[in-house]
């Protein structure tokens, strides 16, 4: 895609994995008129596995976005203009200029009087987004920092250097740091110095779940309006999209079968509550009974590897890896990055990989090789309270797992009452590849797994 009228290097949709041919825009980050620092992060793409954030491989002014949000864009294919410092000043670009900054061409005393021939002072006065917003979140007055980009450009590299260092900047009393970035902000656009203001970003971006009811859209059928009705429209969003048609795939394609089982976990429980403070002392992080759950998981995978397969019309592919992916839900959606070669790590590896890959997706940062290649899915239910569910398979694995919610039951032991901790196994099917009795014998193999942990068992 190319723009005769907009002077600019076209920025293209990367090739991120061997099999993506396009990807969806999901926001744009920047706008026409912001400047671009290299590996900036222009904005959000997203896949038919995940949404990763693209970042500029050039530096120079945004001007002129070629793609709209929602829109999908082929591998190798141009979504924006960039103006490359090299490319700026000439009749073009001087002319695109004017025309999108009317009011610079009124104040010609002030454009005499800016730094356009110091580059230095000209360039200092240019705050990207990201600066303004870390100056506001640690109360820096950014005429205080000292600015080692292009020209003296305070970068965000440098205000974090400037907080690092523990100074604290001299701000006038009774002023809020916030409003004296935004008189250097101010004084700077007098001098014709362009200031790109950071976009307002939404609390959640798909409006799923809201504490308080949006206003009513205003709705006419055969042109007559339909006032004070009792519902709201959401816009679905690529991501939302994407998860329905892999839903749809899965539930369509595969023969979905059901069971479940009931584990006693008490040893487990006490294991945990022995090893959990030693282990946040020793890891920083809390160890979970999801990374016992995956271990006996592997183990019994190990015992009957058909689990760890797939269709394939005229064959049933069995995978050697056992590459366990996790459900992972957020506000909006839900992910599954995958733990690869599960079953070379012990508990305190699982822990850590739980643990770093579910920060990375509630954080939005995964990238693609956190999502591909996984064997079998286990979904942690119980974690909001669940004690039974009825899982849909992760298209093509052949099952999915889910571990729910653990109770304090009283259950008979040898025609004793006794209470215990106990939890619910459910298991989807693909049933195609698999049948009662080998599901039944797997679930058995992770039960007896669980119960077999006890006060000496080694994370390490």
């Amino acid at each position: 895609m190319s723009d005769q009228a907009t002077k600019g290097t076209g920025v293209k949709v990367p090739h991120l994995a061997e099999s993506l041919v396009s990807a969806t825009i999901g926001k744009w980050l920047k706008q026409p008129g912001d400047y671009i620092e290299q590996y900036d992060v222009l904005c959000e793409l997203i896949t038919d596995k995940v949404t990763v954030e693209m970042p500029s491989p050039i530096e120079g002014r945004l001007v002129k976005l070629l793609a709209e949000e929602g829109y999908t864009a082929a591998v190798g294919e141009d979504i924006c203009l960039i103006e490359e410092p090299h490319q700026a000043g000439g009749s073009t670009a001087g002319a695109a200029e004017a025309a999108s900054q009317p009011q610079r061409a009124q104040t010609g005393e002030a454009r005499r009087e800016a730094p356009e021939a110091d580059g230095e002072a000209g360039m200092r006065g240019r705050y990207s987004p990201a600066v303004l917003k870390l100056a506001a979140e640690h109360g820096i007055a950014l005429s205080e920092v000292k600015g080692t980009g292009l020209g003296g450009r305070i970068t965000r590299k440098d205000v974090e250097a400037y907080v690092a260092s523990g100074k604290t900047a001299a701000v006038e009393e009774g002023k809020p740091v916030a409003a004296v970035n935004a008189e250097a902000a101010a004084e700077a656009a007098t001098a014709g110095v362009f200031l790109p203001v950071p976009p307002k970003v939404p609390v959640r971006s798909t409006g799923i779940h809201l504490s308080e009811n949006p206003p009513l859209p205003k709705i006419e059928v055969e042109g007559q309006p339909l006032d004070g009705r009792g519902e709201y429209l959401i816009d679905v969003t690529p991501i939302r999209n994407t998860i329905a048609s892999r839903m749809r795939q899965s539930v369509t394609e595969i023969p979905h079968a059901w069971t479940m089982i009931e584990v006693d976990v008490t040893n487990l429980v006490l294991l945990r509550n022995k090893v959990k403070g030693e282990f946040m002392k020793q890891e920083g992080i809390n160890i979970t009974y999801l990374a016992f759950l995956l271990k006996a998981v592997v183990g019994a995978i190990k015992d009957y590897p058909i689990m760890n397969s797939v269709w394939a019309v005229d064959k049933i592919i069995v995978k050697r890896d056992i590459n366990l992916a996790l459900a992972v839900g957020t506000e909006d959606f839900v992910v599954t990055p995958v733990i690869h070669k599960a079953d070379q790590m012990n508990i305190a590896g699982l822990a850590r990989e739980i643990d770093t890959l579910t920060r990375k997706a509630r954080a939005g940062k995964l990238t693609l090789s956190d999502m591909q290649g996984g064997t079998f899915t286990v979904n942690n239910t119980g974690s909001f309270g669940s004690i039974l569910s009825y899982p849909i398979i992760n298209y093509p694995q052949a099952a999915i797992l889910t571990f729910e919610s653990i109770v304090k039951k009283p259950v008979v032991i040898q025609d004793m009452i006794a209470v215990r901790s106990m939890v619910n196994l459910c298991l989807s099917l693909d049933h195609r590849i698999l049948d009662g009795v080998i599901c039944g014998r797997f679930l058995q193999r992770v039960k007896e797994n669980l119960e077999a942990y006890n006060q000496d068992t080694k994370l390490y």
